[in-house]
């Protein structure tokens, strides 16, 4: 048995004075709702893919509000925690509930409402998918554990600073055409490396801003599919894999091999590997996020990430297009809604439906991160 996404909605990402938590759910759901034309009398299950909304608007058991203000009790509604990993595992429990045949029809979304705290406060949160006790306490920050990152890859394997501001122009480039994109500038190596320092070596344009936004799914059981619709895309392959919450115990600084691990899983079930991808949405929370993970993946050797990247075979036309929706970096990055937004992305390539930066894909894969590095959740999707 397969799973196959019936429908996606997304909100435009980015700063939403004029609407709530709640509202920004409702809307996503709304319109995955309608984009797979099923009925609320349909859905079995809402699985939310959340942060921390404790934190960034005072609001916990978010499942249960968010069920209320959708109009969907009695059904369950759970939420999914795994830092900026979050929507990548609710969507993956979506799955696991439909192949185990507790489920048919379930929601799958993630929502994270950042803008409503300052941002000292908002780095003081995400600091907390951190080791508090190693790492955050004595004043690291996610900035500064990736810029660790960023060093010993640029030591051990030649990788230079202008390769690390390549992926955020690329990324730039792609939310140019992306609606639902938080920035629609273009920018260029120089303004990344004249932007101001955040931590050595990286810059404000290497790094994700602070989002708003929410994005869903609505998934079925390949039988209850058959009854909305004649051409599904499924997602064949799952995989999550945990790892050292700090940096400083991990063999290795620049690999995440959470990374590897999930994919390993995930290839394994979908029966394909990296050669077969054909359009990717991988976690660059910050630039040289992007070029570990693909290496992680496998669509490069490790080391030549930032080789690859300068090359161009990740851009719009190259071998592996990668972060068409203008990755974390420009289409935005609500923590809890970026794994499932990567899944809308890549449901939309496969459908044909990207607009202007529709790529030419039969197999996709979607990559999503909590913290540095300590979970990793990998899918892999497919046309039908």
């Amino acid at each position: 048995m397969r799973v196959a996404v019936l429908g996606v909605g997304v909100t435009k990402f980015g700063e939403h004075w004029e609407s709530s938590f709640s509202q920004l759910f409702v809307e996503a759901g709304s319109k995955a709702i309608v984009d797979a034309g099923v009925d609320g009398k349909d859905l079995e299950a809402i699985f939310v893919g959340n942060m921390s909304g404790g934190r960034f608007i005072d609001q916990e058991h978010v499942s249960a509000l968010i069920a209320d203000h959708a109009g969907l009790t009695p059904i369950p509604s759970s939420r999914l925690e795994g830092a900026c990993a979050s929507g990548g595992l609710a969507l993956r429990q979506g799955v696991m509930a439909i192949l185990s045949g507790f489920h048919d029809v379930v929601v799958v979304g993630g929502v994270e409402k950042m803008t409503d705290i300052l941002s000292e406060d908002t780095t003081e949160t995400l600091a907390t998918a951190a080791n508090q006790e190693w790492e955050a306490f004595l004043g690291m920050t996610f900035p500064g554990l990736y810029a660790l990152m960023a060093r010993k890859h640029m030591h051990d394997f030649g990788t230079t600073r202008e390769q690390l501001a390549m992926v955020s122009v690329k990324n730039h480039a792609n939310a140019m055409n992306n609606p639902n994109a938080q920035y629609h500038s273009a920018i260029t190596v120089g303004d990344v490396l004249k932007s101001p320092m955040v931590a050595d070596p990286l810059r404000l344009l290497d790094c994700s801003p602070i989002t708003d936004g929410a994005a869903c799914m609505i998934l079925a059981s390949e039988e209850r599919a058959r009854e909305f619709t004649d051409a599904p895309i499924y997602i064949t392959g799952s995989g999550q894999a945990s790892s050292a919450l700090s940096l400083h115990d991990r063999k290795a600084i620049p690999v995440v091999d959470a990374t590897s691990n999930a994919a390993r899983e995930a290839y394994r079930r979908a029966g394909k590997g990296p050669k077969d991808i054909g359009v990717a949405e991988v976690h660059d929370a910050f630039t040289i996020g992007e070029i570990v993970a693909i290496e992680g993946l496998g669509f490069v050797e490790m080391g030549e990430g930032g080789r690859a990247t300068e090359e161009g075979i990740t851009q719009m036309g190259g071998r592996i297009p990668v972060n068409t929706s203008g990755g974390l970096k420009a289409k935005g990055h609500p923590v809890g809604a970026t794994g499932i937004a990567q899944a809308v992305e890549v449901t939309l390539q496969l459908r044909g439906a990207a607009g202007k930066r529709q790529v030419d894909a039969d197999v996709g894969l979607t990559h999503n991160v909590g913290g540095s590095g300590g979970t990793a959740v990998v899918h892999i999707l497919e046309k039908g």
